[in-house]
């Protein structure tokens, strides 16, 4: 099934107008190809198995926030790249998704383009979440959409453990948090955190959790959703994650 496409160009007024006034909650992904997607999760996994995981950390993330927007403030979103390979992601979201391209060139330009564009079609605010952690709680994305309900201007971060961040909220497109930052750096969530506050920003931070981009945090989420550890930094409980969980299982030797 093909998701609507919104943009300013084409802006598909009835479909916003159910939306409008809602928390955006957008992953940002690329099209899941092999080859072009999770290439540092190979090795241990192949190409194509790294490209497996991705989907189901896009289901696994879109099922997670379809439940918040469940609740009636917020909508859910994909801002994918590249523009042209929409139909990568036919069949794997809920039926409620709907797809806004990226512009710009880099993260950080991505990033703030989206923020943008995504405003501009009537949101009342957005939050721009990554990809790579299938497994956050659901009471973070909960408590990032109540957030940026309330009055007044604000930043909601949701820190990773590698120095970065799996989530950015905001009711305005400043362009501050997303300038002069050192990305794919440990110093991305300090750095953000400044350039807020030089905007003058009240800064909400959410629960720390982690990324799985490469195998020391690929074994993290295998600890978490096969033997049911919490990562040592975590004080909550992780989201379920099933399609992510199912292809584990699959690969996991059977015991002898």
């Amino acid at each position: 099934m093909p998701y609507p496409i919104l943009s300013l160009d084409a802006p598909a007024p009835e479909l916003l107008r159910s939306r409008q006034g809602r928390c955006a909650l957008a992953i940002m992904a690329k099209a899941p190809r092999a080859g072009k997607v999770k290439t540092r999760l190979s090795p241990p996994l192949t190409l194509e198995e790294s490209a497996a995981l991705n989907i189901a950390f896009l289901q696994d993330t879109a099922e997670n926030l379809a439940a918040v927007a469940a609740e009636g403030h917020a909508a859910c979103l994909i801002a994918y790249t590249p523009s042209g390979d929409e139909s990568a992601f036919d069949d794997l979201l809920p039926p409620d998704f709907a797809l806004v391209p990226q512009r710009g060139d880099g993260f950080g330009e991505r990033l703030l383009r989206a923020a943008q564009d995504i405003l501009a079609l009537g949101f009342f605010s957005v939050c721009l979440i990554d990809s790579d952690s299938p497994t956050v709680p659901q009471i973070a994305f909960e408590q990032a959409v109540d957030e940026l309900a309330l009055p007044g201007d604000r930043l909601v971060l949701g820190p990773s453990d590698d120095g970065g961040y799996y989530l950015i909220g905001l009711k305005y497109a400043h362009p501050e948090p997303f300038s002069r930052i050192d990305w794919s750096t440990p110093a991305v969530f300090t750095q953000t955190c400044a350039r807020a506050r030089t905007a003058g920003l009240e800064l909400v931070q959410l629960p720390r959790w982690y990324d799985v981009d490469d195998a020391a945090t690929l074994a993290t989420l295998e600890s978490e959703l096969l033997d049911g550890l919490r990562p040592p930094f975590a004080q909550l409980d992780g989201y379920a994650a099933p399609h992510t969980r199912a292809l584990l299982l699959a690969r996991k030797p059977v015991p002898v």
